[in-house]
């Protein structure tokens, strides 16, 4: 693990970091500039950091192109971000403690930075707006996917928390908006095996493996040739709801993956998954309170543009 950064937060992200190795006679470098050219040159301009003194090391004072080269040290600096579209929807914040914050994720803003979706994530956002430079989520919500976030206001806080979903100690509840099937008989526990295989967007059951994901689906109430489901994960694999649904011949409505991969732009915000994370209740590992938290959003949801 790095140490604490030099560097403060910058739009709610932390600062990057490279660590030089031991000087070999593979590492020829002569100074600090020929090491950070052959290592970032891909991702930054380096000598424009350089020349700018965006480069600093863990004293705060900045890398000069002609330091000698030194082993064993951490170099600071933030990279440029690109720009984005902003995603609509209100971040609606349900509760707020010293130890938690649980909030409604809109549609389409993504829980974590990751790719193309930075300053619009949940961390990004909400570390700026609550001023909590330390927030993280606990669980995961698809980008698409709205409902209940739960997320840790410190690190320090993060494991005792986190461990509750990795034993499977949290009851979570979702519905979903999907086609009415006359003669499917819930409520019914699907149980298989999922994956997701590298770069592809979509994951699969494959047949015969060992069980790893559990869902208990059952209908909650009828609306012509649709009907909303009551939804209780008892794992938590990618996709995992989705591919249940699908697999029972009721895909949720407007999935743009399943059961096909829909050709839809990235910033297209006008139809949302159908599907929302509704509660989250679990026993406190601190103080052993009985937690609960609901979601304000209802099905069908509608495209948010505030």
């Amino acid at each position: 693990m790095p140490p604490r950064s030099p560097l403060p937060q910058r739009h709610g992200l932390d600062a990057a970091w490279v660590s030089t190795p031991e000087r070999a006679a593979s590492y020829p470098w002569d100074d600090m500039g020929d090491f950070l050219a052959e290592r970032l040159a891909e991702f930054v301009n380096v000598a424009g950091f350089l020349a700018d003194g965006r480069f600093v090391y863990q004293t705060g004072a900045p890398v000069l192109a002609r330091d000698p080269y030194q082993p064993h040290t951490f170099v600071w600096f933030h990279r440029d971000l690109a720009e984005e579209v902003f995603v609509p929807g209100e971040i609606h914040v349900i509760h707020r403690d010293d130890r938690l914050v649980v909030i409604d994720k809109p549609p389409f803003l993504s829980s974590i930075p990751r790719g193309r979706h930075v300053l619009q994530s949940v961390v990004v956002r909400l570390r700026v707006e609550l001023g909590l430079p330390e927030l993280s989520p606990l669980h995961r919500l698809d980008r698409v996917t709205s409902g209940v976030l739960v997320l840790a206001t410190e690190r320090r806080w993060r494991g005792d928390y986190q461990s509750l979903f990795q034993r499977g100690e949290i009851s979570k509840t979702y519905h979903a908006l999907a086609p009415l099937r006359p003669g499917l008989e819930l409520p019914v526990t699907v149980r298989n095996h999922l994956t997701m295989r590298r770069g592809q967007w979509q994951g699969y059951v494959v047949p015969d493996a060992p069980v790893n994901a559990e869902s208990l689906i059952e209908l909650e109430t009828e609306r012509g040739n649709q009907a909303t489901y009551r939804l209780s994960p008892r794992t938590g694999r990618t996709h995992q709801l989705r591919l249940h649904m699908l697999g029972l011949g009721i895909p949720i409505c407007d999935d743009p993956l399943y059961p096909v991969v829909a050709d839809v732009p990235v910033h297209d915000f006008t139809h949302p998954l159908q599907l929302l994370a509704s509660a989250v209740s679990f026993t406190d590992p601190i103080d052993g309170r009985e937690r609960r938290f609901d979601s304000v959003r209802k099905l069908p949801l509608r495209a948010e543009t505030d």
